[in-house]
């Protein structure tokens, strides 16, 4: 299946969500090229960007999975190439 390349942003706006999100990122690791985080402190959230070259289908599960977690919200932006 070909791979796509996209950046996933995330808003982390409960700390207790950080171990199920690590947690994923973990298991699609070997999709990921980079992530940067970036603590907000002023609005007490967490913004963290992935930059991934992965198959649409293992974004859109990672994406999803990553929205279901409580606290966090996601969104992927993919790339034309």
């Amino acid at each position: 299946m070909e791979s796509r390349v996209a950046v996933i942003s995330i808003i982390v706006e409960n700390e207790e969500a950080v171990g199920a999100l690590n947690e994923l990122l973990h298991r699609f690791g070997k999709f990921i090229i980079g992530r940067m985080g970036i603590p907000y402190r002023q609005k007490n959230v967490n913004i963290i960007c992935i930059a991934i070259d992965a198959p649409s289908d293992e974004i859109n599960a990672l994406t999803g999975a990553l929205g279901r977690i409580s606290g966090i919200t996601a969104k992927a932006n993919y790339s034309k190439v």
